[in-house]
């Protein structure tokens, strides 16, 4: 299989002010190298402000200011564009717009047939649960909805790589559950790789292939855990004790930075 995403050496540095009235360099990132497979599903998880959400602009394109090298299927970002799915944590859905129209942004920009589009959006409209929800706007909407109106329009973006930065972060404990099991049969049916941003040691062993344990700023990579569960996966997991060791793995990590 593929290699998606080629990280070698990366660092990242973001510049300070000092009390001298000089710009100091503050790392945020130091030495990131890591690989993704097509079809792969990898969390990173760490501490606030490790350099998670920043490591994913870099993938994003969105900041080409750091040393070292990132490909994206062969292609640097910084000398080619390369399309990519990015989502943040908030789902960024303009609240003068319907729902419909709020995913079918993309298309809009790449100028696309907004027709044609909207026919073979019918479909998953359905699978991500916003049939009859077309022509509502975002505040009609539960939390839940809004994140997977987010995920579809993100899903429609060119490429098949998806950054995902704490989509869930900000849904209370019960929907978050509800997102995880939908994302997680999403998935299985739609692949792409994927690299998500977590705080939550449970959500990354239950949708991860891999989970990348980050330290404290400047980040670095200090444990990576195959998770070797069979997929698709059931939430009855949390239950099982090979799950709880996969947890414990990542908190004795956690622990030692």
């Amino acid at each position: 299989m593929n290699n998606c995403i080629e990280i070698r050496q990366v660092n990242k540095s973001f510049g300070k002010p000092s009390k001298k009235g000089k710009e100091e360099s503050l790392s945020v990132l130091a030495d990131i190298s890591l690989s993704l497979r097509e079809n792969e599903f990898v969390s990173l998880l760490g501490p606030s402000g490790c350099g998670k959400s920043t490591l994913l602009k870099l993938v994003a394109g969105l900041d080409s200011d750091y040393t070292g090298d990132i490909l994206i299927n062969g292609v640097n970002p910084k000398e080619q564009h390369v399309s990519v799915c990015y989502m943040l944590q908030k789902d960024c859905l303009m609240p003068w717009r319907t729902v419909l129209s709020n995913i079918l942004l993309p298309v809009e920009i790449q100028k696309g047939s907004l027709k044609e589009q909207g026919e073979r959006l019918k479909p998953l409209l359905s699978e991500f649960g916003l049939e009859g929800f077309e022509n509502y706007r975002p505040h009609q909407l539960s939390g839940g909805m809004r994140q997977r109106a987010a995920l579809l329009r993100t899903y429609l973006m060119k490429g098949d790589l998806m950054l995902l930065d704490e989509p869930f972060g900000a849904l209370d404990e019960l929907t978050r559950m509800q997102m995880q099991n939908w994302l997680i049969d999403i998935w299985e049916r739609h692949k792409k790789t994927v690299l998500f941003v977590t705080h939550n040691l449970e959500e990354a062993v239950l949708l991860s292939d891999r989970v990348l344990v980050m330290s404290n700023r400047p980040g670095k990579i200090i444990c990576e855990i195959p998770i070797t569960f069979k997929r698709p996966r059931q939430r009855e997991l949390l239950l099982d004790p090979a799950f709880l060791e996969y947890k414990g793995k990542i908190i004795e990590a956690l622990a030692n930075i």
